[in-house]
């Protein structure tokens, strides 16, 4: 019987190399970039949760406003108070009001963002 000297082939497979995570791991900024149904809620949940606020804030200043024509209509002669309470009175809520929606809302999407980088 002849002898072939000649080296056989091997064929070494083994799973590919890859710097980052598993292949069966997506972060949650690919979802929203490749516009999959779970980035499609991810985008959903942040708007969700600003709409919430902006709602809230709406309500809070129909209660604050929306009773005063009613209040200035049951008093016609206190010409002067519905000034100082139309001139002064409402500055004060609004500018709270206004700082709470806008911290309120920065939370939310830093929450977001930390969500979304995976921290």
């Amino acid at each position: 019987m002849p002898q072939d000297h000649t080296e056989r082939r091997v064929v070494v497979t083994g799973p590919p190399r890859r710097a980052h995570r598993a292949s069966g791991y997506y972060r949650p900024r690919t979802e929203i970039d490749e516009q999959t149904t779970l980035g499609h809620t991810y985008v959903r949940s942040l708007m969700r949760t600003q709409l919430r606020a902006a709602l809230t804030v709406f309500a809070i200043l129909g209660l604050l406003v929306g009773p005063l024509p009613l209040l200035f209509a049951a008093m016609p002669d206190a010409r002067r108070l519905e000034w100082a309470v139309l001139g002064f009175g409402l500055y004060a809520p609004l500018v709270l009001l206004a700082r709470w929606y806008v911290r309120r809302a920065e939370r939310n999407e830093r929450d977001f963002v930390r969500l979304v980088e995976d921290r």
